[in-house]
């Protein structure tokens, strides 16, 4: 199971937000790139980052903050929020960034999902953001009647490989992850899920990669310092 430390970006500056509430919103560290490093020497070789600017104002905002990481370091970077057209999507593919996770567009736009596969593949994941089992958009501020489950396997039917799971109920807290759900949306479709939001320590660590998961996002547990970043990359090797 791979292992993405999270870096999460409001203003070019990396922060945390709890349970999707942006004003919660607090700064984790001084710089994203001097972050990014450190996740580098812990042995990380992917970083999930999300511009939290952009999932509001529904636009690339950040978007230097990423591409320098990606060119910067040998981190392969996945990014979302505030990706809305094929040219969000192709700026990213054409400036090093190595995975590009639609959102909102999902659930608005599935036709876009259905072109941005057929012309890049597996750089495309969709992010699944869900509160009490019903997918949220525009950074989690607009709530809708679709399960997550439909949402999934309606990507998969478009050819997607690769989807991110958040509950948003969980995300910022160090309660540890939606498990439950996490198994049934693992056993609903073929695609590669990762595990996003409430991961606290090793122990959740070592339950999600014996689930099967193809990965874990970690943030504020690394930040905190209840989770050790190089300890959980080992254990999932």
């Amino acid at each position: 199971m791979l292992i993405f430390p999270a870096i999460d970006i409001i203003d070019g500056k990396p922060v945390r937000l709890f349970k999707g509430d942006f004003s919660t919103a607090e700064q984790v560290a001084d710089d994203a790139l001097q972050t990014a490093e450190s996740f580098v020497k812990s042995g990380a070789q992917w970083i999930h980052m999300v511009d939290l600017d952009g999932s509001v104002q529904k636009k690339r905002v950040n978007s230097k903050t990423f591409v320098d990481v990606a060119n910067q370091t040998s981190l392969k970077v996945e990014i979302g929020g505030g990706i809305r057209t094929m040219q969000d999507i192709c700026y990213y593919a054409e400036n090093g960034i190595s995975r590009v996770i639609l959102g909102s567009v999902a659930l608005k736009n599935p036709e876009l999902v259905r072109e941005a596969v057929k012309e890049f593949g597996t750089l495309i994941a969709v992010g699944i953001d869900a509160k009490h089992g019903f997918v949220a958009t525009e950074g989690w501020t607009e709530g809708s009647t679709t399960h997550f489950i439909d949402l999934a396997k309606q990507m998969e039917d478009m050819g997607v490989t690769t989807i991110i799971y958040t509950d948003i109920s969980k995300d910022g807290t160090l309660s540890g992850p939606n498990f439950e759900q996490l198994t049934e949306l693992n056993g609903a479709v073929s695609c590669d899920i990762t595990a996003s939001g409430g991961v606290t320590n090793i122990g959740d660590i070592i339950t999600l990669r014996d689930s099967g998961l193809y990965g874990a996002i970690c943030g504020k547990s690394i930040y905190k310092g209840t989770l050790d970043l190089k300890e959980a990359i080992e254990v999932c090797k």
